[in-house]
């Protein structure tokens, strides 16, 4: 497909060059939107950008105005004039319009609201009252709304008349004289039930719904477990105020994927939506420097222990050669574990509860785990390396008790993080391992002292 964009990028700018406009409105006519802000946005000479989006209809050019990057649509809006911004505007929804004046500048936010008629304003103004990473913050406010006295006839002769505005038809949801939620009615339903059927006899009133101050997380989760398409969102009083549709909740899903990522490589989330190629250098350091620096200053406590036993190594010399070994060892079968319990976590699969079956199973498998390397290591360390039956045997005992402290540590702390209010996310690799290694020295030396006498 990326080829096919690249081959299709190179004829559009021979056309423009040969000026042949009605082409390139019938190219652009027959493709998608987000292939078309593929199209536009990579490798586009930006002095053409504004002409070939000013050859795309309407809808079409709204719906690609929302698949661009927030720099291509900067951009945009410096050459639109403000009828053109105007017709952007309008044909966009609400959550998509709070998603642009959320990621633009205060001026171009300015110019944005002053096109936007009173009404979408207001509800603009409305979404951005709610806290980042709610379920207000992402829903819309363009729904279908229907009555319970309501007919079937009469309720598809409403959505008739409205259901253009609406970001989606397919759910309808029923509220009393106070906008109290109280159901919902597929389309479906609503057209295959008799014209004269009354909404509060069709309507389903087992609803999934959440309230505005509930975190986007938590609302992709009930996404995921009940299969939903569109869930209503309610105030503290139960009264509907907007739905969440799942183009949002993937977008969500694909943001908590990155900063859990980030997080677990020791990368501070920058918050930003740029694709790698386009984010600076500088931003890329200040997200990864902060945690490189403490894990540096965190990573001398094992150059203390190995300078501790300094004198011990001088006897046994070849005890430095497996330091790297158990030391990895250690820090990949944490890894290990911490991302399967911080998985688990996110999925809403495991809870602090749960935290003594987890330590339960966890040793049962580093004690499994730790007995088939110890056994393969022996041999090796015997055969090909010729070493002492008693210094294999210092080697292979630390590594089954590395591996034991490091399985324990690495389901232990991420459920401790939860319990605190803390992101799981952040004990992952880079900080277990950093504990895993000086755990996995002292072990070793206590064994070396114990068994060779040092």
């Amino acid at each position: 497909m990326a080829d096919a964009i690249e081959t299709l990028r190179t004829s559009i700018k021979a056309l423009v060059e040969s000026k042949k406009y009605s082409t390139i409105r019938d190219i652009l006519h027959t493709m998608n939107a987000p292939d078309i802000a593929s199209l536009l946005q990579e490798d586009m000479p930006e002095e053409i950008l504004p002409l070939l989006f000013r050859l795309l209809p309407k809808d079409l050019a709204a719906d690609t105005f929302v698949e661009m990057d927030s720099d291509t649509q900067q951009l945009l809006i410096r050459g639109f004039s403000d009828r053109e911004l105007k017709e952007v505007v309008d044909e966009l929804y609400v959550d998509d319009a709070v998603d642009l004046v959320e990621e633009m500048p205060a001026n171009v936010v300015k110019r944005i609201l002053q096109q936007a008629d009173s009404e979408k304003r207001a509800m603009i103004n409305n979404i951005l009252k709610y806290p980042e990473s709610s379920a207000g913050s992402i829903m819309t406010t363009e729904f279908v709304e229907l009555h319970p006295n309501m007919t079937a006839a009469s309720s598809i002769e409403d959505i008739r008349k409205s259901g253009i505005e609406k970001e989606t038809i397919n759910n309808c949801y029923v509220t009393d004289a106070s906008r109290k939620l109280i159901g919902m009615v597929t389309i479906r339903r609503l057209i295959m039930a008799d014209p004269a059927t009354r909404i509060e006899d069709i309507m389903d009133d087992n609803l999934i719904s959440v309230t505005t101050m509930e975190d986007q997380e938590l609302v992709a989760q009930q996404f995921s477990k009940y299969n939903l398409i569109a869930m209503p969102v309610v105030d503290g009083e139960g009264r509907l105020v907007g739905i969440v549709t799942v183009d949002d909740v993937l977008d969500v899903m694909e943001e908590e994927t990155t900063e859990d990522i980030e997080k677990m490589a020791a990368i501070i989330p920058d918050g930003s939506s740029l694709p790698y190629l386009k984010t600076s250098v500088l931003t890329i350091w200040k997200s990864r420097i902060p945690w490189l620096l403490l894990l540096m200053i965190s990573a001398t406590f094992t150059g203390m222990i190995i300078t501790g036993f300094e004198s011990a190594l001088a006897k046994y010399v070849i005890l430095t050669a497996y330091i790297p070994m158990l030391m990895d060892t250690g820090g990949n079968s944490g890894s290990q574990a911490s991302v399967t319990i911080i998985r688990g976590i996110s999925l809403g699969e495991i809870e602090f509860a749960d935290i003594v079956r987890v330590i339960w199973k966890e040793a049962r498998v580093a004690v499994m785990c730790g007995a088939t390397l110890a056994v393969c290591n022996f041999l090796k360390l015997l055969v090909f390396d010729k070493l002492s039956v008693i210094v294999a045997l210092t080697i292979c005992l630390t590594l089954v008790v590395t591996i034991l402290c490091a399985k324990l540590v690495g389901c232990t702390l991420p459920l401790l993080a939860s319990k605190l209010g803390f992101d799981p996310a952040v004990m992952a690799s880079p900080f277990i391992t950093t504990i895993v290694d000086a755990i996995s020295l002292l072990v070793y030396f206590r064994f070396a002292m114990i068994l060779l006498g040092l």
